[in-house]
């Protein structure tokens, strides 16, 4: 059956403020769907969205999916067990920065470590917008909220400084607006064997407006972030007039017909390299000193967790010599009671 986007909308009303980004995001994954089913050969039955608690996780109302809304932090080890008991699912995960990252913090970084072939997406809008205000493990250090009124002291998470950390296989990032690069990112998320995290740099019009405008305006979105795609080279801005080149081991922002800079001289996005050195500074990039690196940033591969359960099963059952239950208690030391 070919699918449209219609066809994963849920007819429940979509609650999220006015402005909020996540409308944007969820519009993405509308239109992705379709593509990841036509190319995977997935029917909708094989499609499950589960999330923990805050406003990105009401996500599944709005799925016509199976879905479940699980507890604050906990959707991971929903999402974990669900892959595990059912690998030819194909999870999806929706969380929030504060959702995933504080609370749920260890499911996060374990399930990426297990690499278990889930698709998270992370909804960072750097605050806690359900709970009404609070700082979160992604606001900015100074940010002032409702539980940091003289601004907060601690520095925040960088997502995918943490995915490579726990050895992560997959991680891109996005703002919300980029509504075909997050299609793009999505359909490959889903073709990804192993855990992929995406991080979406969401808006929270109420308790975070303008939290990503830096660089998400429309003026200045071009010079001030950089769209990644393996295999091609690192061009940005308006007029395509700059570039990234890496001198000394370090990335240094050119423009392109200066001091003898062609195209063919830009470092080539490689998101496939083991070594996440390079990956690892595209990560960290911030304006104004270099562009903000969007796109898939790392993508490579590593047997999956849920695959090494179901070898390890398959192993361990051909290899044993008991074959039913009574065989089972009969086994090892026994004895008889009088």
């Amino acid at each position: 059956m070919k699918y449209t986007a219609q066809d994963f909308k849920s007819n429940q009303e979509v609650r999220w403020c006015p402005g909020c980004g996540d409308h944007a995001v969820l519009a993405a994954i509308h239109r992705a769907l379709p593509v990841v089913c036509e190319q995977r050969g997935y029917s909708k039955e094989r499609l499950v969205f589960i999330s923990g608690i805050g406003c990105s996780s009401r996500l599944p109302y709005y799925m016509d999916t199976f879905g479940f809304h699980s507890i604050h932090g906990r959707a991971t080890a929903i999402s974990t067990g669900v892959k595990v008991a059912n690998p030819d699912l194909s999870v999806w995960q929706a969380c929030g920065d504060g959702d995933a990252l504080a609370i749920g913090g260890n499911h996060f970084i374990h399930a990426i470590r297990r690499n278990i072939d889930i698709n998270i997406i992370l909804f960072n809008n750097q605050i806690y917008g359900l709970t009404k205000g609070q700082y979160s493990p992604t606001s900015k250090l100074g940010q002032i909220t409702k539980t940091s009124p003289y601004g907060t002291v601690e520095n925040p998470f960088t997502p995918g400084s943490l995915v490579l950390g726990a050895r992560g296989t997959f991680f891109a990032r996005s703002l919300d607006s980029e509504i075909v690069l997050n299609q793009e990112i999505f359909v490959a998320a889903a073709a990804h064997d192993g855990c992929s995290v995406c991080e979406m740099l969401t808006n929270c019009v109420i308790f975070n407006d303008g939290a990503h405008s830096t660089i998400s305006d429309r003026e200045y979105r071009a010079d001030r972030t950089i769209i990644l795609r393996h295999g091609e080279p690192m061009v940005f801005g308006k007029e395509k007039d700059k570039g990234l080149i890496l001198e000394h081991g370090k990335l240094k922002v050119v423009k392109i017909g200066e001091n003898g800079i062609t195209v063919d001289k830009l470092l080539v996005h490689d998101a496939h390299a083991e070594d996440p050195a390079i990956q690892n500074q595209l990560i960290n990039m911030k304006y104004p000193d270099y562009p903000v690196a969007l796109g898939v940033i790392r993508q490579v591969s590593e047997p999956t967790y849920d695959d090494r359960v179901r070898d390890q099963l398959t192993q361990v059952k051909e290899a044993s010599k008991i074959t039913c239950m009574d065989e089972l208690l009969r086994s090892g030391a026994t004895w008889t009671v009088e």
